[in-house]
This record gives structure tokens, sequence and C-alpha cells, in this order.
């Protein structure tokens, strides 16, 4: 229940707080006064979008507030303490417009999304006004109220958690599909390139080897000739080092006892004539290794070039080529394996294809039953309501499906994600008409009155607990709104109910009764509200009912009207 409501700096309201009790309260006043401005203020509590315009003149920012009494055993308390927000039995909502659009959202004093607060305040109140009048005009809200009023909601839920698993399985198999008609020719390319990788027995580094034995191939002779004649300067000519480095050694064999010098620079030339013929062997070594062969050359050549072509082909690499055989070779199971997959998903689908009809199949039977019942209870609250010659029908007919579309279907009927019917709220408001849909013929005080009634019907069902109705009274006076008037009353028993009215025969039944007034102040615009004691209620309801000019007569049918309607 809305216990309490505070506006600050919005619009033309400097400072504004209300408190709420239960039962029928009624808001009234002259035209322009600010009442229009108090239901934004509540919409944006219920989430509605906000926008720096919003704020009023000359001031920083705008804040709305709310107090809601909510029973901790609810499952709106439930939900909040499963988001960590402890409650005893209050909730705060508050909002914080600022001028650089970056508002800010507090439940009980913690910082909130928008989504939260849309979350949480769907089961706090709901406003009744021209936009709810409005969204009755739409067909998917027709649907939704009659499967609420039915209570088909979790059915309607399952079938649509059963629609979106079979909707994007049905386009993965139509996907498998198209590529199963291509896999003949897909497998004969990666055949042909797992074929075309095995067969040239990659080694790994092969192409960095093969790269320098290339190079020592085309420079052969060089090589070979350079390293002979290394051979020969060192060891095995004419005049060789090796031959030279003994003759010194024996010279200085002979003469190294007369100086212990001598004797070390001996053995150095020792070291060196045996450094000399080792590396004279290995230079003989490597030049028996040494081939000068044109035909290797020409299988080398042709070897890198087949790597190179692969390389370009699969990566730019050795290793990146062995990394594409590994994907061909997993890429063919998969296309090999794509028939079994095909088999599986086609069961899945049917499986899921059955539960779908059957679900909606049940949700259409239960809509036909619930669309007779519902159309007999809003035929008996509009006689209620100064509307006895209306009929009203509620029209449940099947979406036909079209020849060849992928969506689901059953026996010529298209299933959405609400099931297999369009719903159609068809009325007669006056004997001898033929019914036709709500939006085409209802006027103001007609939707008012039909929208009263939903209320009426569903008033033991609905778990919210504060309905504000706006433009109730639009488009009916008289005898007619005294029974609106009577039926919000009887309302106020299951919800707290508060009703912005300019009608004094709906304003006379209220428990309690608020006046919004605009003043100057300083120069300055602001609105106002009061709650009515009885002698102030009196002279309100002779202003609705006779305007500027208040007289004893009209006071006294006020008073009558207030005391034939107390609670």
């Amino acid at each position: 229940m809305l216990e309490e409501l505070f506006i600050r700096n919005f619009a033309i309201i400097d400072d504004l707080r209300i408190r709420f009790s239960d039962g029928l309260t009624i808001l009234s006043g002259e035209t322009g006064a600010g009442k229009s401005i108090i239901i934004q203020a509540v919409n944006l509590l219920l989430g509605a979008r906000a926008s720096a315009k919003m704020i009023r003149s000359g001031a920083d920012c705008a804040e709305v507030e709310a107090l809601f009494r909510i029973n901790p055993e609810s499952d709106l308390a439930r939900r909040l303490r499963e988001d960590g927000r402890e409650i005893a039995d209050a909730l705060i909502i508050r909002r914080i417009i600022a001028e650089n659009d970056r508002h800010r959202i507090y439940l009980n004093d913690r910082p909130a999304t928008i989504q939260t607060l849309c979350d949480v305040a769907e089961n706090l109140a709901s406003i009744s006004g021209q936009h709810a009048h409005q969204k009755l005009l739409k067909e998917e809200n027709q649907l939704r109220i009659l499967d609420e009023f039915a209570g088909l909601t979790d059915l309607r839920i399952q079938l649509a958690r059963f629609y979106h698993q079979l909707v994007p399985l049905s386009e993965n198999l139509r996907m498998l599909c198209v590529r199963q008609a291509s896999q003949a020719q897909e497998l004969e390319l990666l055949e042909f390139q797992r074929q075309e990788i095995q067969q040239a027995g990659i080694i790994p580094q092969e192409d960095s080897n093969l790269e320098q034995e290339r190079v020592l191939l085309k420079h052969a002779e060089k090589i070979y000739e350079t390293v002979h004649q290394s051979i020969e300067t060192l060891y095995s000519g004419q005049g060789a080092i090796a031959e030279n480095l003994t003759v010194i050694q024996k010279n200085l064999d002979r003469i190294r006892s007369l100086d212990p010098e001598l004797e070390s620079m001996a053995g150095t030339i020792s070291g060196i004539s045996f450094q000399v013929e080792d590396i004279s062997q290995r230079f003989g070594t490597y030049l028996h290794r040494i081939s000068i062969d044109p035909a290797r050359i020409e299988a080398v050549e042709a070897r890198l070039d087949l790597l190179n072509r692969l390389k370009r082909k699969y990566g730019g690499t050795l290793e990146a080529v062995a990394e594409k055989l590994k994907a061909i070779e997993k890429e063919i199971a998969v296309v090999s394996d794509l028939s079994d997959r095909i088999r599986n998903m086609e069961k899945q689908i049917d499986d899921l294809k059955c539960k779908l009809i059957l679900a909606a199949e049940t949700l259409s039977e239960k809509r036909k039953s619930a669309a007779e019942e519902l159309s007999r209870k809003i035929e008996f609250e509009l006689a209620g309501l100064k509307m006895p010659d209306s009929r009203l029908k509620i029209a449940v007919a099947p979406i036909p499906a079209e020849t060849g579309a992928s969506y689901p279907a059953a026996g010529g009927k298209r299933i959405t994600e609400t099931g297999l019917d369009r719903v159609s709220f068809l009325i007669s408001p006056n004997l001898g008409e033929a019914l036709k849909p709500l939006a085409q013929i209802a006027s103001g005080g007609e939707l008012s009155r039909v929208v009263l009634a939903l209320k009426a019907i569903t008033a033991n069902r609905s778990s919210l607990e504060t309905v504000v109705f706006d433009e109730v009274d639009a488009g009916i006076g008289g005898s007619a709104a005294e029974v609106v008037g009577n039926k919000l009353r009887q309302l106020s028993a299951y919800h707290q109910i508060i009703c912005i009215t300019h009608l004094a025969q709906i304003a006379k039944f209220g428990h309690n009764h608020f006046r919004i007034s605009k003043n100057v102040v300083n120069s300055r615009t602001v609105t106002a509200i009061e709650p009515l004691d009885e002698s102030e209620r009196v002279e309100e309801l002779a202003r609705m009912l006779a305007g500027a000019t208040i007289t004893q007569t009209t006071l006294a049918h006020a008073r009558e009207m207030l005391n034939m309607n107390r609670p």
C-alpha cells in the first residue's frame, strides 16, 4: 500500500508531501492545478522514463519518493531479500532527476537499476489512465488479459519456453541440411587437401635444412677448390706449413738445451704442428662429403618449391601446414558425422514440437472456455455501469499458417510464442448494433467502463495493492458516474484505490479526499495538496457541481450527496 508520496522541484511542484490511507482516496482540483503532474511523479516511481525537462525551473535536480507498506511474507519481499535488500515491512523508492540526465534510483537507500525498479514496481501499483485504456485496444494486451483471468500464465510461460527452444533448433537443422546438400563437394575438397599434405611427408624444419643444403650444392666447386688448396698449403704441398714447422722443430731441438727459454718455444712449435696436422685431416674429411651433383640440386629445388607452395596455401609455415592438416581431419570427421547429427536434431525437434503443439492446443481450449466466461462477466459488470444493452464477445481465432513458412505450425495454424490464437474484444455498446472490435467503436466513456469492469472482475485475483485511476470519468457523467464511483468503492475492499476525478458523483464515494490547487507564492506558481475535512469536502463537492459560483442550494446538495454515501 502507498503510504506516503514526496515530490520536490518537479514541474510546478516546489515541495509536496502526501500521506495516503487505505480504501478509496479522491484527488480533485481545477484543471491545470497539477493533478497530471502527480500522476507523472507516481509513474516515475513505477519505472517510467525520466527527463531533465521535468525539473522545476531554477532547480538543479528534482526528487520523487514513495513509501510503500508491504507484507514481509509476500513474493515481492522475498524477491527483494534475494536481491540482497533487507526489508521489514516497508519499501522506500526514491528517484533523483538530474540536469545532466544522469538520474539515480534508490530502493531503501541502496542504488538500483531501472530494470530492477520496473521488476519491483509491477507488483506494487498500477496506473489506469489514458495509457492503460489505449493498451486495452491492442490485441496482444487483450490476449494477456484473458490469460491472466483464466490463470493460464504458467502454461503460457511453458509454451514460450518450448517455442524459444524449438525456433533456434529448427534454424540449426535448416543450416545442417543446406550443408549436407553440399557435403559431397565439401568432402571432395577436404579429402584432396588432406591427401595433398599427407603425400608431401613433411618433416619438421625440413625447409630450413633444405635451404642450407641448396646453398652448399650451388657453391660446391668453389668450396672444394678452397678447402683442397688449404690442405696443400697446410700439409701436403711443396713447401707446406707442416714441412717448414718440422724443419724449425729439428733446428730448435739441437739448441734448446742451451737456453731454458728456447725449451718453451720448441714446445709451442710442437703444439702448432699437431694442430696443423689435425685441421688438415678435418679438411680432408670435409672434402669427402662435398657433392657436386646437378641432379641433387634439381631435387632440392623441386622439394623446396613443393614445401613453399604448401606454405603459401595453408598458412605460411610448415607448422601452420601441420595444424591445417589436423583441422582438415577434424572437419572431415564433423562432415562425415553430419547425417547422425541431423537425425538426432530431428528427433529433438519432433519431441519439442509435440510438447509445443500439446501446450498450444491445451492453451487454446482453455482460452475459448475462459473467453465465454469473461465475456459474460464483463457484460454483467457493464450492465451495472449503466451500459445495460452492451454485448461483449471475446473472439479466440487461430492464426493461419502460410505455405512454406519456417515458423512452427500445426493443422494449418501458426504457432507463436503465445500459442495458436489471436484474441479480439468485440463490443456492441448499443442495442441492434453489430459486434465490432473495441478499437473501432468504443467511446472514451465506454472504454473507461470496460477497463473498470475488468479491474472489478480481477480484483480478488490481482496481487497489486494500489491502483491509481486517472481519467476514469472520461466521457461519462450523471448516473453513469455514480455507478462508476460506487464500483470504485467496491474495489477499495480489495485494493487501495486512488482516483483523480472531476465529478462530484464519483468523489462522494471516497473514504479520503484531497484537494489539489495552484497558487502564486513569491511570484512563482506552486502546486499544493491538502486533505479535506467534512465541511471542506462539502465545499469541494459543491465546486465540482457548480463551478465558480457556489450557492446554498449547491452546498445543501453536496452535503446530501456526502451524507448518503458515508463509508
